[in-house]
């Protein structure tokens, strides 16, 4: 009975702990959108709390409207989807070799590659090897400096490990090469690790906004979070110009241009949570 009531009270904290966690995540998202949806005098009287005032889709249609901010959405999912794609491809080559216990250097090369995520050569380097390289003002100079990420590699690499040697063995009797038992045996064998550091792979390329600032000169080019930034932080003057001929609060246009950008994100982790869920024991099983 004791065990039973000090379960009971910790389930009990625990659900209490847990939804306070879940309405403090979830509050900020859910007031954003109310302001997204509310008509102008609501918000400015600050009578916007729980639910839309005025209900109306104004500040989606002048987002809509103004040419830069479909383009920046039209790039940001373009840049998403090549990055991760390389992302995904490159990690699955490299983690493969590593992997393998006959590798030969195989310690040396893990050493090299986990040293890199504790000294780095900074932004002037990397920025000036780009440049050398003529990637500015391309996709190139956003996804081929980080192809691959470090800790990302060591969880593919580590499943890799977990999976059975003998299929291995099996295909190369067969007389598969290293590259069709990796394309066709390994790589769909390995779709619970992909999906799930494909979902980190895919939310830093979709959030990012530091490569995009520091490589794209030409605003034609620029991504959804450099238009965002530029309204939530210096409120450019074509933004305000936007505002007023729409006459809607700043927050309510800021805001709708925060859901959009939220949009994907929401539609894609559902169907990846489940892979996002058996990421998170990688490595701890043998298969």
């Amino acid at each position: 009975m004791v065990g039973q009531r000090k379960l009971s009270i910790f389930s009990i904290l625990n659900t209490i702990i847990l939804i306070g966690v879940a309405i403090a995540t979830l509050y900020p998202v859910w007031y954003i959108t109310v302001i997204s949806f509310s008509d102008t005098v609501s918000v400015l009287q600050g009578k916007v709390f729980l639910w839309p005032k005025g209900f109306n889709f104004d500040a989606y249609v002048q987002v809509l409207k103004d040419s830069k901010i479909p383009r920046a959405y039209l790039n940001t999912i373009y840049y998403t989807a090549l990055g991760t794609f390389i992302n995904l491809l490159f990690t699955a080559v490299a983690a493969y070799p590593l992997a393998q216990r006959d590798f030969f250097g195989r310690k040396f090369w893990m050493l090299g590659i986990i040293l890199t995520m504790f000294l780095n050569a900074g932004i002037i380097p990397t920025y000036m090897i780009v440049q050398k390289l003529g990637l500015i003002d391309t996709v190139w100079a956003l996804v081929l400096p980080n192809a691959i990420w470090t800790f990302e590699l060591i969880i593919l690499k580590s499943f890799y490990e977990n999976m059975s040697s003998q299929i291995r063995e099996a295909a190369k009797i067969d007389g598969a090469s290293e590259y069709r038992i990796l394309f066709s045996i390994v790589i769909p064998l390995s779709k619970p690790a992909l999906a799930s550091i494909g979902l980190f792979y895919f939310m830093g390329h979709w959030n990012s906004f530091f490569l995009p600032l520091i490589y794209l000169n030409d605003k034609d080019m620029f991504p959804l979070q450099i238009i965002l930034r530029d309204m939530l932080i210096f409120n450019s003057e074509s933004d305000s110009a936007l505002v007023d001929r729409a006459a809607l609060a700043p927050q309510a246009m800021k805001n709708a241009t925060i859901v959009l950008s939220m949009i994907p994100v929401l539609l894609i982790y559902p169907f990846a949570q489940k892979y996002f869920a058996q990421g998170v024991m990688l490595g701890s099983e043998k298969g």
